[in-house]
């Protein structure tokens, strides 16, 4: 769960190849971190903290993850220059429902980003994330191409997942990615899927089963999120 990974379950419990079975489309986070996920086409990508992007094992586990069977109803040509802030603008523009769930799909080019990833932690290390902040690697992209795979979630959704826009990258040579902390896009088709349910996968562990679910970490979810503390 969102609440539970910003606060320090890092530990993975859900192995790749079970998850497959729930979605071709998607993002997450690897096993005691190190890195972010993307799922994309049915395959499962790791972006580690160094920057290696890879296909995972199977076998391996992640510590949280949504995805879905990637089917859209609306698809948008754009062709002008969108910062991160103008894209999330027309974004708002065309998802009229604003407690509606939506899987988001964007390829093209960009003229630049700029992606994180976390490094990885010792197990049963339970450091809320956004304490982790100062230890993010970052990653600067220019004239790329590629795919972001991400999903906007509404306010509701907080606790079990994060509200708002969430996007990782994949490159379209598959070497490269991260979690989304600004972009420039030039040249951009975006693919919507309003999806209708959501389904949540409990953990059976003792780290899950003694997690404080009460306390407020919305302003740790923001600064996970942005990839900075403060506004």
């Amino acid at each position: 769960m969102g609440a539970g990974l910003i606060g320090g379950l890092y530990d993975g419990y859900y192995p790749y190849q079970k998850l497959k079975q729930h979605g071709d489309f998607g993002l997450g986070a690897p096993d005691k971190l190190d890195g972010e996920l993307v799922v994309f086409q049915g395959k499962v990508y790791q972006t580690q903290n160094t920057g290696k992007t890879f296909l995972v094992d199977d076998r391996q586990l992640t510590s949280f993850a949504m995805v879905n069977f990637f089917q859209p109803d609306k698809k948008y040509t754009v062709s002008s220059t969108l910062t991160k802030e103008s894209l999330f603008h027309f974004l708002d523009s065309v998802l009229t429902n604003v407690n509606g769930l939506y899987a988001i799909h964007i390829n093209g080019k960009f003229s630049y980003l700029k992606t994180r990833a976390f490094p990885p932690v010792k197990e049963h290390d339970h450091t809320p994330l956004a304490s982790m902040l100062n230890l993010q690697h970052f990653f600067e992209f220019n004239d790329a191409q590629g795919d972001l795979i991400g999903y906007r979630l509404p306010s509701f959704m907080d606790n079990t997942n994060i509200s708002g826009y969430h996007f990782h990258f994949l490159s379209a040579q598959k070497n490269a990615g991260g979690h989304i902390i600004d972009l420039k896009a030039d040249s951009i088709t975006i693919e919507i899927d309003q999806l209708d349910s959501y389904s949540v996968q409990v953990p059976a562990t003792t780290d899950f089963e003694h997690f404080d679910f009460k306390k407020n970490r919305a302003e740790d979810i923001k600064s996970v999120e942005r990839g900075k503390e403060g506004k």
